[in-house]
């Protein structure tokens, strides 16, 4: 109506315009003139009462109340207001679905790296100095890369939603398959469908039940605190991890789980999970119902350890973390336990003395400054619930910390760097020992000294929120009875204390024909790599 009116408006000022000049021009007389232009002023005056009219008109149509608009049928693919499978606004991959969500999430993280394994000069109890190549090698590696689904479902006539989540790991520089190397031989295929942290289950303001597999709470309750995650120097080759292998025994996934995870109360938040062990066997020693390989990591065999699950197999497990975050501190405790632990292996004969709990306790600290530095902090301590009689065995119980320093720089670049500790234990059972003459009477070594320093430092640089690059160096010093390795928690390639010997897959070769790990090496890793996270 705005349009029209001044359409009308306009006509007034050019019919005005023109009736004078035509009949002002062709006036004979001032008679003439004078009806002339008395006829154009009433033309006028017509005008103007009809966009007054227009105007009342569209007054009385504003007061009047509107219509009711005519129904519109809704399609079922309309829900909430979206199509189905319609984008969700924001930075990440996510679709409504019929009452939900389903997003698209991933990681991808490959480096260019050279690690020396530190053992070339060392010998082990017989003298015999390490086979193979124990120096620098250069080596490409996937870091930590998975993609997964996850999303919810609203559930009619209740507000608890259902929640799902698919994960799998990405081999992007190696063949995916089972591992088979002559330190470990493994029956997962980590770059199976699902074959990370993945799970069904219920959520609602209360919190969530989930069923699955998942890194466990003890795991998850200081993930925040490892700036290394994947990368050389993971704080996983000591934190977590009882015997100084690249398995990490209190910092794992623990599949066939159900968990429970708490929201958000002001601050504080409680997880707690539950696997049952799935063994028939009193001792732990078959591979669980349903599962690839034993507890704890390893195929029967593998290393040329004997034909069982007897180097770490437990049965049932239990992990709960509870923490509390407030503006910028973060404060947690953890505690796991795995029940009736087989390391039989560890002994040349069998004694069900050596089946025993393992349980393990921490606590964290993280404190981010003014200045954009974050400094973090963990104690540990693990046990093992071995028989007195072979405490002077006993390499699974010991105290350990973590201390950790992150400076951000700029926008784009952050420097990290990290030292964790692993304090000795009571006893040793001196399979890899280089001095025989430290041993008891039962051919334990007790009270050696198999303490280590791990000490890592890396640069990131963000080039966006989604893509940065990385520069990472650490070495793993340890003491003469000592094996910690480098490479855990999360690296296609690790370094390990072996050397390149072939295993002898009948059993442990006494001869020394089997890969045999020297202890005392002096590891390190130096790494420049990409990672892309969506």
């Amino acid at each position: 109506m705005r349009y029209k009116r001044l359409t009308l408006l306009c006509a007034i000022a050019v019919g005005s315009a023109a009736l004078g000049y035509s009949g002002i021009a062709g006036a004979q007389s001032a008679d003439e003139m004078k009806k002339q232009i008395d006829e154009m002023q009433r033309q006028i005056q017509m005008l103007r009462d009809r966009v007054e009219q227009m105007e009342r008109q569209e007054k009385q149509k504003a007061a009047a109340p509107a219509p009711a608009p005519a129904p519109v049928a809704i399609s079922p693919q309309q829900i909430a207001g979206h199509e189905f499978l319609e984008r969700k606004p924001g930075d990440g991959i996510t679709f409504f679905t019929r009452g939900g969500e389903v997003s698209v999430y991933g990681n991808l993280d490959v480096s260019v790296d050279s690690s020396t394994k530190g053992i070339s000069g060392l010998t082990d109890g017989n003298g015999n100095h390490p086979p193979g190549n124990g120096g620098w090698m250069a080596d490409i590696s996937t870091n930590l890369s998975y993609i997964g689904v996850r999303g919810f479902q609203a559930l009619p006539s209740t507000s608890a939603r259902f929640v799902y989540q698919l994960e799998t790991q990405l081999d992007v520089s190696v063949t995916p398959g089972a591992a088979d190397t002559n330190s470990n031989t493994s029956g997962q295929v980590k770059s199976g469908l699902v074959s990370r942290n993945s799970y069904i289950g219920l959520a609602d303001e209360w919190g969530a039940i989930k069923i699955g597999k998942s890194d466990a709470p003890y795991k998850n309750s200081t993930s925040r605190m490892n700036e290394f995650s994947g990368m050389w120097g993971d704080y996983s080759v000591i934190m977590g991890n009882t015997g100084g292998d690249n398995r990490t025994e209190f910092g794992t996934r623990l599949a066939h789980a159900i968990w429970y995870e708490s929201p958000n109360m002001g601050g504080f938040t409680v997880n707690a999970l539950f696997s049952p062990g799935q063994n028939r066997a009193d001792d732990d020693s078959n591979i669980p119902a349903g599962e690839p390989e034993c507890a704890g990591g390893n195929l029967p065999g593998s290393g040329a350890l004997p034909v069982a699950c007897n180097d770490g197999s437990f049965g049932n497990a239990y992990s709960v973390s509870a923490s509390w975050e407030s503006g910028p501190i973060y404060l947690t405790g953890a505690y796991e336990m795995h029940k009736k632990v087989n390391r039989t292996s560890d002994l040349p004969f069998y004694t069900s003395l050596d089946i025993a709990d393992e349980d393990a306790f921490k606590v964290g600290i993280q404190w981010k400054f003014p200045t954009h530095t974050t400094v973090s902090a963990i104690w540990e301590d693990m046990k093992r619930h071995v028989d007195a009689s072979l405490s002077d065995q006993n390499e699974r119980q010991r105290s350990g910390y973590w201390f950790a320093v992150s400076q951000v720089l700029s926008d784009s670049d952050s420097v990290h760097f990290g030292w964790a500790h692993a304090n000795k234990t009571p006893g040793d059972p001196g399979q890899h020992n280089p001095d025989n003459s430290q041993a008891d009477a039962n051919g334990f070594f007790p009270n050696v000294n198999n303490s280590a320093n791990m000490y890592t430092v890396a640069w990131k640089h963000l080039v966006d929120k989604n893509f940065s690059w990385y520069l990472d160096y650490a070495t793993t010093i340890n003491e003469r009875f000592a094996h910690y390795d480098l490479g855990a928690g999360g690296r296609a390639v690790t370094t390990d204390c072996h050397d390149a010997s072939n295993p002898d897959q009948s059993g442990f070769d006494p001869n020394g024909g089997a890969p045999h790990c020297y202890t005392g090496g002096k590891l390190q890793g130096v790494s420049v790599g990409m990672k892309y996270r969506f």
